[in-house]
């Protein structure tokens, strides 16, 4: 690859990193670059090195929001082990689903939570005034870990953003403390995809590093701004990137 191409793909990892730690959907940014730059990757590959950068970063979000948001480690890294089992499985059946079928079922939930966030404006702005129970704590996150890692490893893009909107709506949790659970919960995922695409041969190990450093630069950004900006910010991205999501699919699909 020429130098030119290099900045290209390390610019889109910096603000796949930074979309990533706010809201999640840094795969719309990461993939279709290796795809334009790289052209004759195998999606396996492309997905492979994906994940090696988006793990970099989202590790790095993780531990930023830690240092500022109390975590249920007991419930969360559990629910990691759960994600990145289930991610596994999904990458390993990719070639079994019918991407036709299930891109459209994609955008459909897409649109359904910017139609939630959208009238609902309290969801995700403040704690709930009742905290849920432990028990429910932990059946929200276990199984939002298994399908939504599930999800992941088959096809990714909006992971981050699905764990966030049910961490918020079903658990009553502000954005900026429900970013920080998926965080979490996203590291496991990409664990078990990558394990599963590194074991068959499908990652760039040098482009993946590279993307790594610069996807971890823009995870740190990004998670200090939310951070900083707290869940007004959080949830006015979120609608952006779910919007973006949907209209990137549907020129996937359609166009």
């Amino acid at each position: 690859m020429q130098l030119g191409d290099w900045t290209v793909l390390l610019v889109a990892a910096a603000a796949a990193g930074w979309v990533d730690a706010v809201v999640g959907g840094g795969g719309l940014i990461i993939l279709p670059t290796l795809f334009l730059v790289v052209p004759g990757i195998a999606p396996q590959t492309a997905l492979g090195t994906n994940k090696l950068a988006a793990l970099a970063g989202t590790a790095t979000a993780a531990a930023t929001f830690a240092r500022k948001v109390p975590m249920q480690w007991k419930v969360l890294l559990p629910g990691a082990v759960i994600a990145a089992i289930t991610a596994a499985c999904g990458a390993a059946a990719v070639s079994l689903i019918d991407r036709d079928l299930f891109i459209p079922l994609v955008m459909v939930v897409l649109v359904g939570v910017a139609v939630f966030v959208t009238v609902r404006p309290s969801v995700g702005l403040t704690m709930a005034t009742h905290p849920p129970t432990r028990r429910k704590v932990i059946l929200v996150v276990g199984l939002a870990s298994g399908l939504i890692g599930l999800y992941d490893g088959l096809l990714g893009p909006g992971t981050g953003t699905f764990l966030i909107i049910t961490f918020a709506t079903l658990l009553g949790t502000e954005f900026v403390r429900a970013a920080a659970m998926a965080k979490v919960i996203n590291c496991g995922s990409n664990v078990g995809a990558l394990l599963f695409l590194g074991s068959t041969g499908h990652i760039l190990w040098g482009l993946g590093a590279a993307m790594a450093v610069a996807n971890i630069v823009g995870a740190l950004i990004g998670s200090r701004m939310a951070l900083a900006k707290g869940a007004g910010f959080v949830r006015i991205v979120l609608l952006v990137v779910v919007v973006v999501m949907v209209i990137r699919l549907g020129w996937q699909q359609f166009g």
